[in-house]
């Protein structure tokens, strides 16, 4: 397949977005001992906790559609159960390239997530070009993983990879990636209020294209948290500065789009209620807040808004173009 063009500068934030819209939803025992986010260690959910995941699987989907951006919504599969479907960016990434990415996942049961025919409708209804794929499951059979955009969160425009080294976050793995994307990597530990390795670094950062939310107090190091916030700044962001508290209520796990409209920050409402004034504001000085309320996916699924969304920056292909299989 021909190699990815890594010369142009690839935009922040994407106009696309992939959903799963989950069939076995539910708290998932085989990793509960890295997520601390999630509140419950197993066990399906009953008929009308699951409904009121799909409410809130829907209420984002539709809010996002309303403001713009498009959703391509993908039907998880009932056999395997796959109760994380619902987070696929943790299994896939999507570059303005052409490349397609995919990582090794800690989880064996989180594995099935990864569905070549997804990657064929997103190419297929989008209209979309895949010209190369980036295949790093094969670490799993040295036990290293590398969860996608939940591992790594992407400076596009700068090429940059930051991530905080976990259970789920090899550096190993994190190397591999970075050679075949060509990206710079910042890396650190970040640990929570009870001294755990942060599970992934998209609940402690988020990264827009002039602001950046971080939790500093989370970062062990405190040089290495000096360097985090001067590469931000660098990078031309505005850093808003979250606590521990907030980075707990899914303050970090925000991503910002970048419909037609204008460009929108999505959110969940425990995390817009968690910020200060100030932060709001200087969020809000780039990009309009868009929350949606989802408790049970954040309870159950110890994940925000931002792991719903698994954000496509492919380029589109003429009408008349083969699309490459992945």
């Amino acid at each position: 397949m021909p190699v990815a063009d890594t010369k142009g500068q690839e935009p922040q934030n994407a106009a696309t977005v992939l959903m799963v819209r989950p069939a076995r939803f539910g708290p998932n025992p085989q990793t509960a001992a890295s997520n601390a986010f999630q509140q419950a260690s197993g066990g399906s959910l009953g008929i009308g906790q699951h409904a009121a995941v799909l409410a809130e699987f829907d209420a984002l989907a539709g809010a996002l559609q309303r403001a713009g951006v498009e959703v391509l919504i993908v039907a998880d599969t009932p056999e395997p159960a796959k109760p994380d479907a619902i987070f696929p960016n943790n299994w896939v990434s999507f570059h303005r390239d052409g490349t397609v990415t995919l990582y090794p996942l800690l989880a064996p049961n989180r594995r099935w997530e990864r569905r070549e025919e997804i990657i064929e409708q997103v190419a297929r209804e989008g209209s979309f070009r895949v010209s190369r794929l980036v295949d790093l499951s094969h670490r799993e059979t040295e036990q290293k993983y590398l969860e996608g955009t939940g591992s790594l969160v992407l400076d596009r425009a700068h090429r940059v990879a930051y991530a905080c080294t976990s259970p789920r976050t090899d550096l190993d793995v994190l190397g591999e990636f970075a050679q075949q994307l060509d990206y710079e990597l910042m890396t650190f530990e970040a640990l929570d209020g009870a001294g755990r390795a942060v599970y992934h670094t998209n609940v402690l950062m988020a990264i827009g294209a002039g602001f950046a939310v971080v939790c500093g107090e989370s970062i062990a190091n405190p040089e290495h948290r000096t360097a985090v916030f001067a590469k931000l700044r660098a990078t031309g962001h505005d850093i808003v500065d979250i606590s521990l508290r907030q980075m707990g209520e899914f303050a970090g796990n925000v991503l910002e789009l970048a419909p037609r409209k204008g460009n929108l920050i999505a959110l969940s409402t425990s995390a817009l209620h968690s910020f200060e004034p100030a932060q709001r504001r200087m969020l809000e000085s780039h990009a309009e807040l868009k929350p949606v309320s989802i408790p049970n996916v954040e309870r159950f699924g110890g994940g925000g808004v931002r792991c719903m969304l698994a954000e496509i920056h492919l380029p589109k292909r003429a009408q008349d173009t083969h699309v490459a299989g992945a």
